[in-house]
C-alpha cells in the first residue's frame, strides 16, 4: 500500500483509494501509516480518536472503524488470493498493525533520506547533503495531513515531521551556503524569514547569502527586522550568536566571505 501524509492524506492499493470520507476512519489510517509496521495500542488509538472523554461503546465503535478500512482494502485488493484484507490490517494482542512494503510511506522514505543528508553534510560534502535534503524536502506537499483532523497523538506526530522539515531545510539551505550558492538561494529565504519572522537561524543565513551577494546593507535590514520583531513581541534581544553576525557584517569581516576552497 502506497501512502502519503506528507500534504493531504493518500492511501492506495492496486492504485485505488482507500481513504475513508469519515473523520474518524482517516484518523486511525493516519496514525497507522505513520506507525507502519508496528503495533499501534488500542488504548493509542482511542486516546486519538476521543481524547480523555472516551465513551463506554468505544471498543465496539473502534471495532467498526477498522472493519470500514477493512472493506476499503477488500476492495482495492479485488479478490487477490495471496493476500487478504486482515494481512494488510492486521489484528495484534492488545492493537493492530498496518502492514506495508519498504518504501511505501512517504514520511519514512522523507526520514531515510533526510538522515542520508545529514551524515553528508557531517562529513563535509555538502553537494551530496544538497542533493538529499532536496530530494527530501521534495516530497512535502503542503502541512502534514493537512485535510485529517487530528486528536492529541496526531498533533504529536505533525509536530515532529514539521519540526524534521524544519532542520532538513535548515541544512540544505546551509549546504548551498558553503557551496557558493548564496545569490540563488536569497529569494528562498526572503519567503521563509517573512513566514518566520522570529526564527533566527533563517535570519541568520539570509544575512550571510545577502553579504556575499554584495548586500551588506540588505543583511542589516534583515537584522533590524528580525531584532525589532523580538523586542516587540518578546521583549527580548537577538542571540548573542546573531549579534556576534550583526557586528561581523557592520565591520566586513573577511571570515563572513566564502572560502576560496568552497566549489560549486
Amino acid at each position: 500500500m502506497e501512502i502519503q501524509v506528507l500534504g493531504p492524506l493518500v492511501a492506495r492499493e492496486n492504485g485505488v483509494s482507500v481513504v475513508p470520507t469519515a473523520a474518524k476512519p482517516r484518523q486511525i489510517l493516519s496514525l497507522l501509516a505513520l506507525q507502519a509496521d508496528r503495533v499501534v495500542t488500542v488504548a493509542t488509538l482511542m486516546e486519538e480518536i476521543w481524547g480523555e472523554d472516551i465513551p463506554r461503546s468505544a471498543a465496539t465503535t473502534l471495532q467498526t472503524y477498522i472493519l470500514q478500512l477493512r472493506r476499503k482494502i477488500a476492495a482495492a485488493l479485488d479478490g487477490d488470493p495471496s493476500r487478504r484484507p486482515k494481512d494488510v490490517l492486521v489484528t495484534q494482542h492488545g492493537g493492530y498493525l498496518l502492514q506495508v512494503q519498504p518504501g511505501q510511506i512517504d514520511a519514512h522514505e522523507f526520514a531515510r533520506i533526510a538522515a542520508a543528508g545529514r551524515a553528508a553534510h557531517e562529513a563535509g560534502d555538502h553537494r551530496t547533503a544538497s542533493d538529499l535534503l532536496g530530494r527530501a524536502l521534495r516530497m512535502w506537499q503542503g502541512s502534514a495531513l493537512v485535510d485529517v483532523r487530528v486528536g492529541t497523538v496526531l498533533e504529536l506526530e505533525v509536530l515532529r515531521l514539521e519540526e524534521d522539515r524544519m532542520a532538513a531545510l535548515e541544512r540544505r539551505i546551509d549546504a548551498d551556503l558553503r557551496l557558493g550558492r548564496h545569490a540563488e538561494i536569497v529569494p528562498e529565504l526572503r519567503v521563509l524569514v517573512a513566514r518566520h519572522p522570529m526564527h533566527e537561524n533563517f535570519c541568520a543565513q539570509l544575512m550571510t547569502a545577502l553579504h556575499r551577494a554584495g548586500g551588506a546593507w540588505r543583511a542589516l535590514e534583515a537584522y533590524q527586522r528580525l531584532r525589532g520583531t523580538l523586542v516587540d513581541e518578546l521583549g527580548l534581544e537577538p542571540s548573542a550568536r546573531l549579534q556576534r553576525l550583526h557586528q561581523a557584517v557592520l565591520s566586513a569581516d573577511p571570515a563572513l566571505d566564502l572560502p576560496v576552497s568552497a566549489k560549486r
